[in-house]
C-alpha cells in the first residue's frame, strides 16, 4: 500500500518552511544576503542543516524566495499608493516618497534588494521585479498622459527610466559606506533631501509640475 502524506504532516512541513523563511528574512534584514548561510540559518530555525534541503534545493533557491517575498510586499505597497486618489503627479510623488521612506527604515534589506551582489537565482528575481515596478508605472503614465499631466513619448521606456532613477538614487545613501558615515556622525544625505530630489527629478522628466506638499 502506497504511503500517503497526512494533512497533519503537510501542515507541519508548511509551518517549518514558513519558519525557515522567516529566519532567512531576518538574516537578510540584519546583514544582507551575505549573512544568509545554510548552517547559520539552520541554527536560527533550530533544525539540522540537512533538513533545510528538504524544503529548498540550495541556497540560491532559498534566497530567491526570500527576495521574491520581500519584493512583493514593496510592489503591493507601491501599487496601493499609485492606484489611490489624486492626480497622477500627486500619486507618483506620494509613491516615490513612500518607497524611499520604506527603504530608509530598513536600509540593509533595501540595499540587498536593490544592489547587493547575489546568486544567479536572486538576480533572476531582481529582473522580474524591476519589470513588475515598471508595469505599475506604465499604468500611471498612461493615465497621466491621457489627462495631459505627463509628456511621455514612450511609456515603456519612460517607466523603465523611472525604475532605474529610483534604484540609483537610493543605492548611494543606502550603501554600507553611507551608513557607516552616518553612524560615525558625518554629514550625509537625509531622507527628506533624497525624497525631494527624487520627486523633483522624476516629475520634471515627465514634464509635470510639482504637486503641493502634503502636511
Amino acid at each position: 500500500m502506497a504511503y500517503r502524506t497526512t494533512a497533519a504532516r503537510l501542515d507541519r512541513d508548511q509551518s517549518l518552511r514558513n519558519r525557515i523563511l522567516a529566519c532567512a528574512h531576518a538574516r537578510v534584514v540584519d546583514g544582507g544576503f551575505a549573512a544568509l548561510t545554510m548552517q547559520a540559518l539552520a541554527e536560527d530555525a533550530g533544525i539540522a542543516t540537512g533538513s533545510l534541503y528538504r524544503h529548498f534545493g540550495n541556497k540560491g533557491e532559498l534566497a530567491a524566495e526570500v527576495f521574491a517575498r520581500a519584493s512583493q510586499q514593496e510592489v503591493d505597497s507601491l501599487a496601493t499608493v499609485l492606484r489611490g486618489d489624486g492626480s497622477a503627479a500627486e500619486r507618483l510623488a506620494r509613491g516615490l516618497r513612500q518607497f524611499a521612506a520604506r527603504a530608509w527604515n530598513s536600509r540593509r534589506l533595501a540595499f540587498a534588494l536593490i544592489a547587493e551582489p547575489v546568486d544567479p537565482e536572486v538576480d533572476e528575481q531582481r529582473l522580474l521585479y524591476r519589470e513588475a515596478y515598471a508595469e505599475l508605472f506604465e499604468r500611471l503614465l498612461e493615465e497621466g498622459r491621457d489627462r495631459g499631466e505627463f509628456q511621455v513619448p514612450s511609456i515603456p521606456l519612460t517607466a523603465a527610466c523611472l525604475v532605474g532613477a529610483i534604484a540609483e538614487s537610493l543605492v548611494g545613501p543606502l550603501s554600507p559606506p553611507a551608513r557607516a558615515l552616518r553612524e560615525a556622525g558625518h554629514r550625509a544625505d537625509d531622507l527628506d533631501s533624497v525624497c525631494d530630489n527624487l520627486v523633483t527629478f522624476c516629475l520634471r522628466a515627465l514634464g509635470a509640475g510639482q504637486p503641493a506638499l502634503e502636511n
